[in-house]
C-alpha cells in the first residue's frame, strides 16, 4: 500500500464530493447553517494549512518535512478548491487568508527558520492542527444534517488522517513514493 497514492485517491473523492454540495445548502435553513460554518472552518484550516506547507517547504530543515509540507499544500490546496467554489456558489462568504491567529502562531517559527527546532515546531503545530481537523470532521460526521457535506466531511477524513500520521506526535514520517502508476 502507498500512502502517497491512498491520499491523492482520497484528495479526489473529496473533490468529487464537494463538487455535488451546491444543492445541499439553504439560504435560510438551521440545518444549512451548521453546515455552511463548517464549510467555512474547515476552508480557514485549509488556509492555514496551505501556508504553512508552503513556509516549510522553504524554511524546513529536514527533507522529510518539506516531502510532508508539499503533500499538506498539494491535498489542502484541492480539497479547498471545490469547497470554495460551492460556496461561492451558495453565497456563503469564506475567508481569504488564515485568521491573524493563525498567521501569529506561523510567525512564531521565523526565528527558527532552517533550523531542527523549526521542523519540531512546525511538526507539532500540524500534530495539533490536524487533530483538531479531525475533532471538527468527526462532529459533522455525527450531528451535521446534510447529507452532502457529511459524505464531504467522511471523504476528507482519510485525507486529514493520513496527513496526522505523517506529523503524529511531533515526529516526521516519510510517506512512501508510489512505484507503480496510480489506479
Amino acid at each position: 500500500m502507498r500512502f502517497t497514492h491512498t491520499c491523492a485517491t482520497a484528495a479526489a473523492a473529496v473533490v468529487l464530493t464537494l463538487t455535488g454540495t451546491t444543492a445541499a445548502f439553504g439560504a435560510a435553513s438551521p440545518a444549512a447553517s451548521s453546515d455552511a460554518t463548517f464549510l467555512q472552518t474547515i476552508h480557514q484550516a485549509n488556509l492555514a494549512e496551505i501556508a504553512a506547507g508552503k513556509d516549510a517547504t522553504t524554511h524546513a530543515n529536514s527533507a522529510c518535512v518539506k516531502r510532508v509540507a508539499a503533500i499538506i499544500v498539494r491535498d489542502h490546496t484541492a480539497l479547498d478548491a471545490k469547497g470554495a467554489a460551492v460556496a461561492k456558489a451558495k453565497g456563503i462568504a469564506m475567508a481569504k487568508d488564515p485568521s491573524a491567529a493563525q498567521k501569529r502562531q506561523l510567525d512564531d517559527l521565523k526565528p527558527k527558520d532552517g533550523t531542527t527546532a523549526y521542523d519540531a515546531a512546525w511538526l507539532k503545530m500540524q500534530s495539533d492542527g490536524h487533530q483538531q481537523a479531525l475533532t471538527l470532521i468527526d462532529k459533522e460526521l455525527k450531528s451535521g444534517t446534510d447529507s452532502q457535506i457529511q459524505a464531504a466531511a467522511k471523504a476528507a477524513r482519510p485525507i486529514v488522517a493520513g496527513h496526522l500520521k505523517m506529523v503524529e506526535g511531533g515526529v516526521c514520517h516519510m510517506p512512501m513514493e508510489s512505484a507503480s502508476p496510480q489506479r
